[in-house]
């Protein structure tokens, strides 16, 4: 991150004072404004180098957020980011310079959610500042990011009861970060440039843990929560309205290439540290259990769970994502045990018969070897 040395911010002091010298035919309260407007344009550029350096855009970058009539859209989303920020300032005043920086600050969402994503995965070799441009010339000429990056918060604000603002899920959910991040390194692997979505896919991994490959294929609408351990193969398919807990892994089976990897379909649920591996299909609505291993096709709106997974219910939801009810009720389970006993007592029944005729058929094939064992004995003379 580009900021000033400490030998400059040392000399500043010397700098400004210099500088007024020239100009003696201002009034102290004149110098004392340029002393601190310039002492506080210098210190944002330390605290925040990539907004006070200039990368913050102007209103014409956001001109992609227009109407075909040219008028500009509504944007309920960012009115509400920034009120919520506005709020915030007010609430915690020491967080007031950073509410600035990362939001207030800027002209549209695109902006500053490319902010918020250049800082966090910065690195003294990868700078804010060329993280940022990255960001918003990706964001900022793609319609369709546009659209996901609010249904997505959105998604984060309705199924996240520990989501308490739009704001929060801007700031600090690393799920919400990593997804976005994860849309602008697919755009520019779709362009060919392969090794920057690379680089943007290794630090997702370093700075959120998760990992997601750039080729993956994500539709809109998505809750990633927590995020940490999410595990998205090269061939995967996640539909519309999914939600996935933390752990989910979306993998292949082996060392084959090609297609590989699980399909998603919309609306499905997938419970947290739940593996699905390979080339199979989860049908639209979905909902795969906790702790599941699922390497067959699972049915629309059906309920899954076990290790390999079995299908042991339906589910009543259309999209069980939106509801995001793990658990079925106490009438499905209680149903689901009386069956399971009946099957146990069919099946001790169907074994006591089978091992009540094995136990005749011995006594008869014992009682024929007794028999032919005598006849022998008579048989032979002197017994």
């Amino acid at each position: 991150m580009a900021c000033l040395s400490d030998e400059s911010w040392v000399s500043l002091p010397k700098m400004l004072s210099e500088r007024l010298s020239l100009r003696g035919d201002r009034d102290e309260e004149e110098k004392k404004s340029f002393i601190d407007s310039k002492t506080t344009q210098y210190r944002l550029e330390k605290v925040f180098p990539v907004y006070a350096m200039g990368i913050s855009r102007s209103d014409s970058d956001c001109a992609g957020l227009v109407g075909n009539s040219g008028d500009p859209v509504a944007d309920p989303i960012w009115d509400a980011v920034k009120e919520e920020a506005k709020l915030e300032a007010e609430k915690e005043p020491i967080l007031s310079s950073f509410l600035y920086a990362s939001i207030l600050s800027h002209n549209c969402l695109e902006q500053a959610l490319g902010f918020v994503l250049a800082n966090r995965l910065q690195n003294p070799t990868l700078l804010a500042t060329q993280l940022m441009d990255i960001f918003c010339d990706v964001i900022l000429h793609d319609t369709g990011i546009q659209r996901s990056i609010r249904l997505d918060m959105q998604a984060f604000k309705d199924r996240d009861p520990a989501c308490l603002s739009y704001c929060s899920v801007l700031l600090y959910l690393k799920g919400y970060h990593s997804l976005q991040v994860h849309r602008v390194a697919h755009a520019l692997w779709s362009q060919g440039r392969k090794v920057l979505a690379l680089a943007l896919q290794s630090r997702i991994s370093e700075v959120f843990g998760v990992d997601i490959h750039p080729a993956a294929k994500i539709g809109e609408g998505i809750l990633l929560d927590h995020g940490t351990g999410v595990v998205i193969g090269e061939t995967a398919v996640v539909g519309n309205r999914v939600s996935l807990m933390h752990g989910v892994t979306l993998g292949g089976t082996g060392k084959e290439v090609g297609d590989r990897h699980p399909k998603v379909g919309e609306g499905a649920l997938i419970g947290a540290s739940a593996t699905i591996l390979g080339n199979i299909k989860i049908g639209k609505g979905a909902m795969v259990a906790a702790g599941s291993l699922v390497l067959k096709d699972i049915p629309p709106h059906s309920m899954v769970a076990g290790i390999p997974a079995k299908v042991i219910g339906c589910v009543a939801e259309q999209d069980p994502s939106l509801t995001m009810k793990h658990d079925a009720t106490k009438e499905f389970f209680q149903h689901v045990a009386a069956n399971s006993k009946d099957g146990r007592s069919t099946g001790a029944q169907d074994r006591e018969k089978n091992d009540e005729g094995n136990l005749i058929r011995d006594v008869a094939r014992l009682k024929a070897q007794i028999s032919f064992a005598n006849a022998n004995a008579k048989a032979i003379p002197g017994l």
